[in-house]
């Protein structure tokens, strides 16, 4: 692929095509209508004998609830409206970018044919009687095409309609461009849409072709064929897209419009002054000369006089400096002629081209039409499928589109950017899905897994498109996978059996930080995170530079010793004065790493040792007195004497009475599971005892005296050291492992309190309870291994909370990279918002075109005989009407006031099932559906009821809240589980 032009002036002024979407007669999909196109194929339909037109499938079906519409609304809206919707959201998907967290303002200039969907609807009164005048205007209006894609999606750029007849969708794609270049938006959506149906095919039209067959420039074409269709192309500024690493499709070098005014014959046909002057135009402000250009697609309607005046056009326009030869040719010959949408399905065509090096013939041409004189001008029309070699300059192509009327538009195209495809870096990488049902999260990964199987995209790109370029739904699941043959094996796995549900996210989740002990430590704890991750990087380099003097040693030696070398460093990590340091190094690298993601604690728990790096979390100690704190512990620790450690599955009540002499409970892990620790002597005694009465003890790797009388010999010493550092209030809910309860400002800055936590039994099963029992949020394992989050499961508090690990046990043998990934999924699963960007320091990011959202649709047609209501099932509850995320189990009302509410909604939105905690504007609720709620909610509720305003409405959008407003009560009074 051949560069772009390289002057800076030239790059300033294109326009980037970074995302489409379309809906084509004839094709599921802008893959399948390449394929068709590069076959030849006629796409249209044969309704019957002496009718052919371009049919878009599906067009009644809709996906009402992606897009909060009511079942209502969507039955009455016109189908152009609701197609045009899915692929505003589908075009942005392909383009990488989300427009619920894309920060510039994104502009629509789009229109739509003409169709009789208004006059039906008001034929069609009765069927609606809660319905007013000005809603079925609103619905049906040409108008609103563009302000609804703003509103439904959230779009803050202009919203511009426009109307040319069949160049529409052409110049909306200039006007989109000449916002961009004004600075009215930082991108752009601009295409077009028709959708007649059976209408369309009825119209008695004298340009038709009685044949029933498109022939654009043959000798035989006798009139269009027509067509519905969609398209839409995303647009950015060029040097925008190229510094945001965005996936560009195509660059659009210039483009112009221009009127034919009176000089042609009538008002409807064409005039050669004024399509040469959009085109030559075009190439003056693109400074492009003509000779550069490749091929044309042209207006190519397949009448006589159109394709006559438009070829003389075209030539006179090129001029002298024609190119030899330059192709030309039309898609109305494959898929009819398709009105507003016409220009820009022409446009999505080129830029195929462009991206293939392959420009698809003409179908049905034959032999030229004598009068367009083609041998006198450049063009060349054919029916096969044409290579388009690169050559000393980059690819161009010109679009011509014309308009009933006069107004016409020119853009010239040019190939993209050479773009070269990175190698997989190796690494592990996180692919997030979400949708809004369960059904859909699954065709998602299906379809993702498709994609990454045909195309060659870098797995490090896919994850960033993913992250950063789709909405986070509710039902969500993800992948950790270092390639795309290991994506999609994941991919399959999850398409065909769906992972464990997780409760949909009500919010942004906390998440509480468990610090485990000394024992997880081992060498090559995190190897991947040092190597790959910056942040950890420099936290351990740092605590290893601070901890080198007292040491003797380099820590990161210890813990990532050079080949060979290992069998040293685990001998000196058995120490508890290299082993303590080392593992709080890695504890606090971890809660670095995690901060870098934008994951923060609400609350910490440290286990031990742990508690160490829980009071940096908490702010009590700064990182250098915290480790200056462990490196004095572990080396008073190393001067006591060596103890066994063993658990045993017994209450503590049960235990101490069995306890002699040195022995202690070193922690307490549960209700019914302790660690004791003593002499060798004692323990193994004890152990054989246990055994005698049926007792399963397990002996645990030999620990640290700590937490044993024998700490009393160092106890003042270790209380000095506390003293001599500064001590802080906790900033954050520290629970204490050493009493079970939130550590109180008082004890976090007394040395007692520290020197009593090194002497005492961990308690961590009262600790955990408490955690448990403040808040329903996610536990972090932040240390090696999964031990305190196991321990957490089985405490009988745990229930069915989210728990995931930041790195694997010592026995998996593993770096860490694709826990740490996993684990970061688990928490984005879990509702909590994760800083993408942190994930991707090895190289800079790239947006690619992946599968887009699997709309569940459902139909929504006037011409449907049944209700807009959902009917009971024989023998069986009622089923949610259409619109309703089946998947979201709703809240039944509980009160009077919130049935009454709850009433009026199902009349007004007229859906069947409505829950106290479903939003009145998801439901599909507007500012008028407001106020007949408000006119219907004054007399239910009788005259003693506060008088409630649209705002109220606005301001408490739940049943639940209304209702506490009417009722003057706590909104979450009386709720249920």
């Amino acid at each position: 692929m051949t560069a772009i032009a390289s002057a800076d002036e030239n790059v300033q002024t294109s326009v980037a095509v970074i995302g489409m979407a379309a809906r084509i007669p004839g094709a599921a999909d802008i893959d399948e209508f390449w394929a068709a196109l590069v076959a030849g194929r006629d796409l249209t339909t044969r309704l019957d004998s002496r009718r052919t037109y371009g049919v878009v499938a599906d067009t009644e079906l809709f996906d009402a609830a992606f897009f909060g519409v009511s079942p209502r609304d969507a039955q009455v809206l016109d189908p152009q409206n609701r197609v045009f919707l899915e692929c505003a959201w589908e075009a942005l998907e392909h383009a990488g970018y989300d427009p619920g967290t894309y920060r510039g303002a994104i502009g629509v200039y789009a229109g739509s044919a003409e169709t009789d969907h208004v006059a039906v609807l008001r034929s069609q009164r009765h069927r609606f009687p809660e319905t007013t005048g000005e809603q079925l205007r609103l619905a049906g209006s040409r108008d609103f095409l563009t302000s609804r894609v703003a509103y439904k999606l959230n779009l803050r750029g202009p919203a511009v309609t426009v109307h040319t007849a069949c160049s529409t969708s052409l110049v909306a794609v200039h006007l989109a461009c000449q916002a961009l270049l004004a600075g009215d938006c930082d991108m752009a959506l601009a295409g077009g849409v028709t959708v007649r149906g059976s209408a369309g095919a009825a119209e008695d039209d004298e340009l038709l072709s009685p044949e029933g067959c498109c022939r654009p420039f043959d000798a035989d074409a006798d009139g269009m064929v027509g067509a519905d269709g969609a398209g839409i192309v995303v647009l950015k500024r060029l040097p925008d897209a190229l510094a945001d690493g965005d996936h560009v499709d195509a660059v659009l070098r210039g483009s112009a419009l221009s009127n034919d005014g009176s000089g042609k014959v009538s008002f409807t046909a064409p005039g050669v002054a004024g399509q040469v002057a959009a085109i030559r135009s075009a190439h003056l402000l693109a400074d492009v000369p003509p000779d550069t250009i490749g091929y044309v697609e042209a207006h190519g309607t397949g009448t006589s006089i159109g394709d006559a005046i438009e070829v003389r056009a075209l030539s006179e326009a090129f001029g002298p400096g024609s190119p030899e030869r330059c192709l030309l040719g039309s898609v109305k010959s494959n898929i009819g002629h398709a009105d507003a949408a016409a220009g820009v399905i022409g446009l999505i065509k080129v830029v195929l081209s462009l991206r293939h090096g392959l420009i698809p013939g003409t179908a049905h041409f034959r032999r030229p039409n004598p009068h367009l004189d083609l041998p006198a001008g450049p063009f060349v029309v054919t029916c096969e499928a044409t290579p388009w070699p690169p050559g000393d300059g980059p690819r161009r192509a010109g679009v011509n589109s014309t308009g009933i009327g006069g107004t016409n538009a020119h853009v010239l195209v040019e190939e993209a950017p050479t773009a070269h495809l990175p190698p997989d870096d190796g690494r592990y990488h996180l692919l997030p899905l979400s949708a809004r049902t369960a059904a859909a999260l699954a065709e998602s990964a299906a379809r993702l897994r498709v994609r990454l199987q045909r195309d060659p995209v870098a797995i490090a790109d896919a994850a960033w498109t993913l992250q950063t370029g789709r909405a986070a739904f509710d039902h969500r699941a993800f992948v950790v996978c270092r390639d795309r043959d290991e994506a999609a094996r994941a991919l399959t796995s999850l398409a065909e059996h769906p992972q464990a549900p997780v409760d949909p996210p009500t919010g942004v989740a906390d998440v509480a930080f468990l610090f485990p002990g000394q024992r997880g430590g081992h060498v090559g704890m995190a190897r991947e995170l040092y190597v790959q991750e910056p942040v950890f990087r420099a936290a351990i380099d740092d605590c290893a530079a601070r901890a080198g003097a007292d040491l003797g040693l380099d820590l990161r030696q210890v813990l990532y010793p050079e080949p060979g070398a290992e069998t040293e460093a685990q001998a000196r990590l058995t120490t508890t004065a290299v082993c303590q340091p080392a593992v709080f190094a890695v504890q606090h690298a971890l809660a670095e790493l995690w901060g870098s993601r934008g994951v923060s604690p609400h609350a910490v728990l440290g286990y031990g040792l742990g508690a160490y790096a829980a009071a940096v979390s908490a702010g009590v100690l700064t990182m250098a007195d915290a480790l200056s704190l462990v490196l004095t512990r572990g080396r008073l620790l190393d001067r006591l004497p060596e103890v066994a450690v063993v658990a045993v599955p017994l209450p503590e009540a049960d235990l101490l009475p069995m306890l002699a002499g040195d022995m202690a409970i070193a922690a307490i892990d549960g209700p019914r599971q302790c660690v004791v620790s003593g002499p060798t002597a004692g323990v193994e005694q004890l152990v054989a005892h246990l055994a005698g009465l049926g007792v399963d003890a397990s002996r645990l790797r030999t620990g640290s005296a700590a937490h044993s009388v024998l700490v009393d010999d160092i106890i003042d010493e270790y209380a000095d050291a506390v003293a001599s550092v500064q001590l802080r209030p906790p900033r954050l809910t520290w629970i204490s492992d050493r009493t079970g309860a939130p550590v109180t400002a008082r004890d976090a800055c007394d040395p007692a309190y520290w020197a009593d936590h090194l002497r005492h039994t961990v308690r961590f099963s009262e600790a955990v309870q408490t955690l448990l029992a403040g808040s329903d949020g996610i536990l972090l394992e932040v240390g090696a291994g999964r031990a305190l989050g196991d321990l957490a499961r089985q405490h009988p508090d745990g229930g069915t909370r989210t728990i995931a690990a930041s790195l694997p046990d010592a026995a998996e043998g593993a770096g860490g990279a694709a826990e740490s990934l996993r684990a970061t999924g688990v928490l984005w699963q879990a509702g909590l918002p994760v800083r993408w960007s942190a994930l991707h320091n090895a190289r800079p990011p790239r947006r690619v075109p992946l599968s887009t959202y699997p709309f569940q649709r459902e139909r929504f047609a006037l011409d449907d005989p049944t209700p807009v209501v959902a009917l009971a099932s024989p023998g069986g509850p009622a089923e949610p009407a259409p619109g309703h995320d089946t998947d979201r189990a709703a809240t039944d009302p509980r009160t009077p006031v919130e049935k009454t509410i709850a009433d009026v909604w199902r009349e007004v939105l007229r859906v069947q099932h409505v829950g106290i905690d479903d939003d009145f504007f998801e439901l599909g609720g507007q500012s008028l559906h407001a106020t007949r709620v408000l006119a219907r909610l004054r007399p239910a509720l009788g005259p003693d009821a506060p008088r409630l305003t649209i705002m109220d409405v606005f301001d408490h959008s739940t049943i639940r809240e209304l209702a506490a407003l009417v009722s003057g009560s706590d909104p979450q009074e009386g709720a249920g589980p």
